[in-house]
């Protein structure tokens, strides 16, 4: 599959390939296999719900960043978290200079995973695709990012799309959370896990948007009288993340933070 194939599949216009450092030329090419290969090999980053229920077959998943936008509850979701008429809010991201997203990027091969996701993310969730670079929170063999940042594909709900909802204050987008359930189930299920990845995985990273959302949710609903196991559903399967404790690892800077300091990106003019 060429390059062209590969954008069309996810309807990517090819400028965003300029958004990419000129150096990372070579990681495109081993990320993609776009060159040499009949099955397409890519990798894709998750911020919301990929992070702890990827729903597909993956090679591997790393954990790490994105720079350049923050994680924001602005997308409404009548598919799996909220019906017609009822939306739930889902996680998308915003373009902040200074901003940095924590997650994981999983490695998919095949055009089913490659569609799947298409289906979930852009068919159903509202979402565009885009390219940007990942930076692996640590460099080692064993998770196959050696370098400095790969590129991976990236899904965006635009202010375009009819789900949109936009910057509500975060009181009211937890109460739209706490009174929404759809296909998926409970819109507090999706918030909650999402947030437990967070500490868990990524303990010390602060994400101030995220977690007032959680202490406000907790608060709905111990005002509700409701309770919070019955909204999380059956548990996940455990995500297998590659990172070899024993392997030399290569620490990323400013890691407890969720905006990268501004003459750090001076100096690195992004």
């Amino acid at each position: 599959m060429d390059t062209a194939q590969l954008l069309e599949l996810f309807d990517i216009n090819e400028n965003i390939l300029s958004d990419v450092k000129p150096n990372s030329n070579k990681n495109i090419q081993n990320v993609t296999s776009i060159s040499t290969e009949e099955t397409p090999t890519a990798w894709v980053f998750g911020y919301g719900s990929l992070c702890y229920y990827p729903g597909f077959e993956y090679e591997k998943c790393v954990l790490g960043y994105i720079r350049g936008y923050v994680r924001r509850f602005w997308q409404g979701n009548t598919t799996h978290r909220g019906v017609p008429g009822k939306p739930g809010v889902v996680a998308t991201l915003v373009e902040d200079n200074e901003g940095i997203t924590w997650g994981c990027a999983y490695k998919i091969t095949g055009n089913l995973a490659l569609e799947y996701l298409k289906q979930r993310e852009c068919t159903l969730g509202g979402y565009v695709t885009e390219m940007t670079n990942f930076y692996p929170r640590y460099a080692t063999d064993s998770s196959g990012c050696g370098g400095e940042s790969i590129s991976a594909l990236l899904y965006i709900a635009t202010p375009t799309n009819e789900h949109w909802i936009g910057e509500l204050s975060e009181e009211k987008l937890a109460e739209m959370i706490v009174e929404s359930r759809g296909p998926s189930g409970h819109n507090v299920e999706y918030l909650i896990r999402l947030v437990i990845f967070m500490r868990d995985e990524l303990p010390g990273i602060h994400d101030e948007h995220l977690f007032k959302l959680d202490r406000l949710v907790k608060k709905y609903i111990k005002s509700k009288n409701m309770c919070l196991s019955e909204c999380m559903g059956p548990p996940k399967p455990k995500i297998k993340r590659d990172l070899n404790g024993n392997a030399p690892q290569r620490p990323i800077t400013f890691e407890h933070t969720s905006r990268v300091p501004s003459k750090r990106l001076r100096c690195l003019k992004i």
